[in-house]
């Protein structure tokens, strides 16, 4: 009797747990089905649903340098956005990586010499003096781009953190890797441009070349890319999209008409949109270009900018997108399994670009988080609602439905001249930059256009406090703030029995 019993508990339990895996079927089913109409085109090798590989690129001391008093652009916002990623634990999901920083060597495979040795020898105490006065000029120093303590560690770092992605995607060890101190995409080969002195975005495209035969970049600043398209404008190799504001807007490139020459010509793509975008006429070109792209292009590996200075409420920006919509690009990307670095950029209303870089980093590891934002070392920064998300503002759409079609349709008859996938001719692969070891311890001249028009930036409280500026080769950092101190102490339990990875080319 309680032989029977038994087995008739046991046959009751094997018809749940078939039902149960028949509505997960059916759930996963409908799941698929969704992405399918939201346009999703995930590649065989994985469906969207897979976990990706994320790695993460971080610099404790990024925070502490300084443009200067007003200047709009703050590296702090990227201390921000660390903090946040921590509170919510994003860190257990991702390998923490801290960049070794880009020798002079590696930023000489894009930018010339005179400008790297003029980079790395000006301080605010010899800027006046001969040698580096009369180059002020020549290399578009000194507004927009100020000469600040720290100028050259700080590229350094930057630039390391985008190499060290790439260098992680060349070998297989990440699907997805984040710079957030990158996308410096304004940057040209000899002179400074838009608050960007080294194009990391440039020099990890180099890198990612050395391996992968094809690759994509997309840019959703405000501001057009220039600085990258530039770089790649006679190769098909790479294929440059930007999304930007164009009219009487730095850097006053980025017209439709661009497209590239020589054998470039087709492979840069330009979006140019008016004020007040917001996030249903963003996705409705974003979508079906880069699907499109995708489809043609066939790219081995994708470089994402995720300037944040097209958010709604941007102090230097005009785009009205949410949150969710500017994540939208990434989440749409991911989805088609291809390698993928994600870098940072503009954005200038730094609590909302906390807020945006937070999210995104959650969008790449596959989690949802909560709205409610949890306490952190910045809490106050985000009232006073002390949400993850805001809200657009109440501004109108200069983009019309009939402008918008008549972009996409431009753009999607550019892509249709394209050759399927171009081929690369057979050649010696270079080796993948060496990465060292260490404990986690231890195109033509175009007129000069202002980004910033030199006015004092309005700061919110506390927002343009100077923080104490420590050499980046310094191991004790005074400097950092006992918060981010606590906060790294956090990552150094969690990847104790790790090895922190640094990005570096060695001569």
């Amino acid at each position: 009797m309680l032989i029977r019993e038994r087995e008739r508990e046991r046959e009751r339990e094997r018809g749940e747990g078939k039902e149960r895996r028949k509505k997960k079927a059916e759930r996963e089913s409908e799941t698929e089905m969704d992405d399918s109409a939201l346009g999703g085109a995930s590649l065989p090798s994985g469906p969207d649903a897979k976990k990706r590989r994320v790695t993460y690129f971080y610099e404790p001391s990024i925070g502490d340098y300084y443009y200067g008093q007003g200047h709009p652009m703050k590296p702090h916002r990227i201390r921000m956005s660390h903090n946040l990623i921590i509170h919510y634990s994003l860190h257990r999901r991702m390998e923490i990586n801290r960049p070794f920083p880009a020798g002079p060597h590696d930023i000489r495979r894009f930018h010339s010499d005179d400008y790297v040795d003029f980079l790395s020898s000006v301080t605010p105490e010899t800027v006046h003096d001969h040698t580096h006065a009369r180059n002020l000029k020549r290399f578009n120093v000194g507004e927009d781009c100020p000469v600040f303590d720290g100028l050259f560690s700080f590229c350094q770092a930057s630039t390391g953190g985008s190499i060290g992605a790439a260098v992680k995607l060349n070998r297989q060890d990440a699907d997805i890797a984040l710079n957030w101190a990158g996308g410096l995409h304004h940057a040209k080969k000899s002179e400074a441009s838009g608050f960007c002195y080294v194009n990391d975005i440039v020099l990890g495209i180099l890198e990612l070349l050395k391996v992968h035969r094809r690759v994509l970049y997309v840019d959703i600043d405000v501001h057009h890319g220039d600085g990258v398209e530039e770089a790649f404008f006679t190769t098909d190799r790479v294929m440059t999209v930007s999304f930007h504001k164009f009219g009487d807007f730095f850097p006053g490139t980025g017209h439709i008409k661009d497209i590239g020459a020589g054998r470039g010509k087709y492979y840069a793509l330009n979006v140019p949109l008016n004020d007040g975008i917001d996030d249903a006429s963003f996705r409705g070109l974003f979508r079906p270009i880069l699907q499109k792209v995708m489809e043609v292009y066939q790219p081995d590996a994708v470089v994402l900018q995720c300037g944040a200075d097209s958010l709604a409420g941007d102090r230097l920006g005009c785009f009205n997108l949410s949150v969710k919509g500017h994540a939208d690009c990434l989440r749409f990307l991911r989805s088609f399994n291809v390698p993928l670095m994600v870098l940072g950029g503009g954005g200038y209303t730094i609590r909302n670009v906390a807020r945006c870089w937070c999210y995104e980093t959650a969008v790449a590891v596959g989690v949802e988080p909560d709205n409610k934002l949890p306490y952190n070392e910045y809490y106050e920064y985000f009232g006073p609602d002390y949400t993850l998300h805001v809200e657009p503002m109440p501004m109108e759409n200069l983009n019309s439905a009939k402008d918008l079609e008549k972009i996409r349709n431009m753009l999607l008859e550019q892509l249709s001249r394209l050759p399927n996938a171009p081929s690369v001719q057979f050649q010696t692969t270079p080796p993948i930059t060496q990465v060292p070891e260490e404990a986690e311890e231890a195109m033509d001249r175009r007129p000069k256009q202002r980004i910033w028009n030199g006015e004092e930036y309005e700061s919110d409280a506390d927002e343009d406090e100077k923080p104490r500026f420590q050499s980046l080769n310094s191991d004790s950092r005074p400097g950092v703030k006992t918060e981010m101190r606590d906060a790294a102490d956090g990552i150094k339990k969690e990847i104790k029995d790790e090895t922190m990875t640094d990005a570096h080319t060695p001569s």
